[in-house]
């Protein structure tokens, strides 16, 4: 029996389109048919059902696994081909699901997508018999690996495009319901993820401050979203201070978008998300290796991030009142940029000092948290940003750091990662670090004035706390996950959208906190 077919909403963003079946997935006509393999005390075992479908298509499923050394580690892929020119199935893909965790069947989706590339449909058992979590770590992880990026006028090879459509067997005994329930689910953090790729991905020479906040408004008009977007002028007649000194050197100036999704009902949490919109960071005067400029179009991956979080929310049915803050520049080495040892006067009247004008993140989140703080009365504040390369350093490219004044949150968000698979590590903020961040002529610095104190994500996150008014916040440093630079799993090349499944698997289950 069919539950659910084309589910997929998002009219700017292309995935394939998606079918959950309860029938057996015995007699699909499907061209890639991908079977479950788990992993039993390091060896492969498949089920009675998968076997006799391989028998079906004439091929001998432990022969195949023996021949791959196999030990059905998730993610792992062995391919065997039809040859029978009597079915329609032409591939068979065996694949590791590991111990079923929501990890791990993430990653088999995705191994499952991503070999099924240029196939016009996919047929795979991966998600029978299992429950709604795991029928939902299925299909994220299938539908993320099928995202492309192409700029405009690029040619598209088919060989490499997604695969077209995509049907997941539950099996017989599985609720329709909520097999249906875990698709659209799974369909709406997809599609955030595309959007958070697709901002990150765009090309500097296209996206400026302007640009972003285009972006911002069109998604969030559809969203059902109140957007606000404050030009160069309205900035300095608020005083944004930290905003107009990093946009400065750029003949493009900056933006401040805002973002509110006023669902009605009963009293709940009001929460304001900031997100670091850096359209291309060279490291202004302070002018970084060109190396390390290389991926600086996705310094405001945080920025979309958000975005697309924000424009997913109607669609997750998040309940919580939510706005975002989203403060975009460009950092460049223009005739007008912001100097060394110059004195920022930031929203709301705070000075810094200014030590290095590569630390420019900082000094844009700093006016938008004042703001927040000021205007917004946020119950939780949550800023994200590609912040440091202190934390990559420390964390790798798997997990951003985490640092918060709340415990609830932080345990809140941690969690979230966990089953989004968008994961975090709690980090200190040593208060014995904060006097590094002293000036002489301003109440603050930049960065650590300190040669004895490093901790740069530590101390950067110490500089933001003393703008978020002692309210409860988190910040989450995600210079490691933002960008990979090759397909790993469900995450692609490029920007990766990190941040944009987290938010919003949060914000769905927000609602049991008082505000």
């Amino acid at each position: 029996m069919r539950v659910g077919a084309e589910p997929s909403r998002g009219d700017e963003v292309a995935l394939p389109g998606l079918t959950v079946e309860t029938a057996p997935l015995t007699g699909t006509t499907a061209e890639v048919v991908a079977l479950a393999v788990r992993s039993v005390d390091g060896r492969p075992a498949a089920s009675e059902d998968a076997v006799a479908l391989a028998r079906s298509l004439g091929l001998h499923l432990a022969t195949g696994l023996e021949r791959a050394r196999a030990k059905g580690d998730a993610g792992e892929v062995v391919e065997l081909a039809v040859t029978d020119p009597a079915v329609p199935t032409r591939r068979l893909l065996l694949v590791g699901v590991g111990a079923g965790s929501p990890l791990h069947l993430r990653r088999a989706g995705a191994a499952a997508a991503r070999r099924a590339a240029g196939a016009g449909t996919l047929a795979t058992d991966l998600a029978a018999g299992r429950d709604e979590a795991a029928v939902r770590a299925v299909v994220e992880g299938a539908l993320l690996a099928a995202y492309r990026f192409r700029a405009e006028g690029a040619g598209r090879d088919p060989r490499t495009a997604p695969v077209g459509g995509i049907t997941v067997h539950v099996g017989r005994g599985s609720p329709a319901r909520g097999a249906a329930r875990a698709v659209e689910q799974a369909t709406v953090a997809a599609t955030a993820a595309h959007r958070a790729r697709d901002l990150a991905n765009t090309p500097s020479q296209l996206k400026d401050p302007a640009w972003l906040a285009r972006q911002a408004r069109d998604l969030g008009r559809r969203a059902g979203l109140e957007v606000t977007v404050r030009d160069q002028q309205a900035l300095e007649a608020e005083g944004f201070g930290g905003i107009l000194a990093v946009g400065a050197g750029s003949a493009r100036p900056p933006r401040l978008v805002e973002l509110a999704y006023r669902p009605g009902g009963r009293r709940l949490p009001h929460v304001v998300l900031v997100g670091k919109g850096i359209t291309f960071d060279s490291g202004g005067l302070s002018l970084k290796p060109r190396e390390a400029m290389v991926p600086m179009k996705t310094d405001m991956a945080a920025g979309g991030a958000v975005i697309a979080a924000m424009a997913a929310l109607r669609d997750a049915g998040v309940r919580s009142r939510v706005s975002a803050l989203v403060p975009a520049a460009e950092n460049l080495p223009g005739a007008s940029a912001l100097r060394p040892q110059d004195v920022v006067t930031h929203y709301g009247g705070r000075t810094v000092e200014v030590l290095n004008t590569d630390a420019e993140g900082r000094l844009v989140l700093a006016d938008a948290l004042a703001y927040a703080d000021a205007h917004l009365d946020p119950d939780l504040l949550v800023d994200l940003a590609t912040l440091t390369g202190a934390a990559s350093l420390g964390l790798g490219r798997r997990h951003a750091a985490l640092y918060s004044t709340d415990e609830e949150l932080a345990v809140g968000l941690i969690a979230a990662g966990e089953s989004s698979g968008e994961r975090l590590w709690r980090m200190p903020l040593v208060e014995d670090y904060r006097s590094a961040m002293d000036s002489d002529v301003a109440d603050l610095r930049n960065t650590s004035g300190d040669p004895h104190v490093s901790g740069g994500s530590i101390t950067a996150a110490l500089f933001l706390r003393e703008f978020t008014g002692g309210r409860p916040w988190a910040h989450l440093d995600i210079a490691g996950p933002a960008r990979a630079d090759r397909d790993e799993h469900e995450v692609t090349r490029g920007g990766t959208g990190f941040g944009a499944r987290l938010l919003v698997r949060w914000l769905e289950g927000l609602a049991g906190r008082p505000s």
